[in-house]
């Protein structure tokens, strides 16, 4: 098994990165992601924690050479299960391969709360779990080695993807609340 873990600031609050995150995908650093489905959702009305599966159906730029003997094709399954807690101002995202999971299991955790020293601030942490499956024992350590150089890009290409999204969403949010700010206060012509 090979771990990844990682970790960012952002110079935003928790509502608006937590609010941001749900427009993540499409954005032009995660071409492979190509659908995202919601499968089911749920709000619990004791606690109002938001819990949220979906299906992401992703195409993997893998060799073709690895396809063929991996006896599979460039469409993946990912299933996520997001839960957002208000109270704690927490977005906890728990993901995990379907797609020839028998061979090899990626499970990924990112969660996003409010700094602990900086309220102003959004804690961003990432981790990941690779574990070669027990048919591919040969060339599980090559696999998962591979598996793990892989992911680190694709976190580093993802983190800037989601930079570049969060931006747009704050400008566009700024946007919104000036235009609630003209629509509070009497005009000029109206005094």
């Amino acid at each position: 098994m090979k771990i990844f873990e990682t970790g960012h600031d952002y110079s935003y609050e928790w509502n608006l990165v937590s609010a941001a995150h749900w427009c993540k995908y499409p954005n032009e650093k995660a071409t492979h992601v190509k659908c995202v489905d919601v499968l089911n959702q749920h709000v619990d009305p004791e606690t109002g924690i938001l819990t949220m599966e979906r299906l992401f159906t992703v195409k993997q730029n893998v060799p073709t050479l690895i396809l063929k003997i991996l006896g599979s094709d460039t469409t993946h399954y990912v299933r996520e299960v997001s839960t957002i807690d208000p109270r704690t101002k927490t977005l906890t995202m728990r993901s995990v391969n379907l797609t020839m999971a028998n061979l090899l299991t990626v499970e990924e955790t990112i969660q996003y709360k409010v700094h602990p020293e900086d309220s102003t601030k959004t804690q961003f942490t990432q981790q990941a779990a690779i574990s070669a499956g027990s048919s591919v024992v040969r060339w599980g350590n090559l696999l998962e080695d591979f598996t793990l150089k892989r992911f680190q890009q694709n976190a580093a290409t993802g983190r800037e993807g989601f930079h570049k999204v969060l931006e747009r969403f704050v400008v566009m949010a700024e946007a919104g609340h000036q235009q609630q700010q003209k629509a509070v206060r009497p005009s000029d012509s109206q005094k």
